[in-house]
């Protein structure tokens, strides 16, 4: 099915972009593989920028993402994108509270503009519970297949789970759109953003016996960055767990 909705961008050449943002280890890189094992890489490739050179500080933020949008026919994936600014860079320190907020304001301004040139952009939001990271960071630690995955960032992610939590529920719910997946499950998590991406996209021959109904424990909700919307925050989903397994 994936490659049937390739095919059909290529043809009608449009453009997409699809984001994969979340906490440390839950999963966005290893999603993004499996989107990609079986795309033509011709007309479908990976966005994952290193940290901007001082070049690249010194331009305008969004620079250096807006020279990697797709051509025509073809899908990105970012594995992390722009939302840095609210999320890695506020906590750890790499940016000011000023340029946060602004950037925000900047996103509710400047996607819309991208959508209406034709860009379609799909964000996705993984997030695991501070237990499951850990158990992957140890994994990252100990296997010699994920030498050179943990990094300064992550080792910090769990001191500063309570910062990021607090700065990730202002993005989702300053800006729009966001589709929320739970990845405690890879796999599952995996299945339900390819089920979303083929069912919110049109293609010919679409099956959708083939494509499945998406699990609505994984893939929980979408924000359209509305105030009063039904939004839970991923600090009180925690808890909310806790509450659970104290009454088991």
């Amino acid at each position: 099915e994936l490659l049937k909705w390739q095919h059909f961008v290529r043809e009608q050449k449009t453009q997409h972009i699809i984001i994969f943002e979340g906490v440390d280890a839950a999963g966005k890189s290893g999603a993004i593989k499996r989107f990609m094992e079986h795309l033509n890489p011709r007309y479908a490739r990976v966005v994952a920028l290193d940290k901007p050179t001082e070049q690249e500080k010194a331009q305008w933020y969004w620079q250096r993402y807006i020279q990697e949008f797709p051509k025509a026919g073809e899908i990105c994936f970012f594995d992390r994108s722009w939302y840095n600014r609210a999320g890695v860079e506020p906590v750890m320190g790499f940016c000011t509270q000023e340029q946060t907020a602004n950037f925000l304001a900047e996103c509710v301004q400047l996607e819309p503009v991208f959508r209406r040139a034709g860009i379609r952009i799909t964000k996705f939001f993984f997030t695991v519970t501070k237990e499951e990271q850990a158990k992957r960071f140890q994994s990252r630690q100990t296997s010699p297949l994920k030498v050179g995955k943990m990094s300064a960032v992550d080792l910090a992610s769990q001191k500063l789970w309570e910062r990021y939590a607090q700065m990730y529920d202002l993005m989702l719910m300053r800006t729009q759109d966001w589709v929320v997946i739970d990845s405690n499950d890879k796999q599952k998590a995996r299945i339900a953003a390819m089920q979303y991406m083929l069912l919110n996209n049109d293609y010919l021959g679409k099956d959708l016996k083939a494509i499945g109904e998406i699990d609505s424990t994984i893939l929980k909700e979408e924000n359209h960055g509305k105030e009063g919307n039904n939004l839970r925050t991923r600090s009180e989903r925690q808890k909310d767990r806790e509450s659970n397994k104290g009454a088991e």
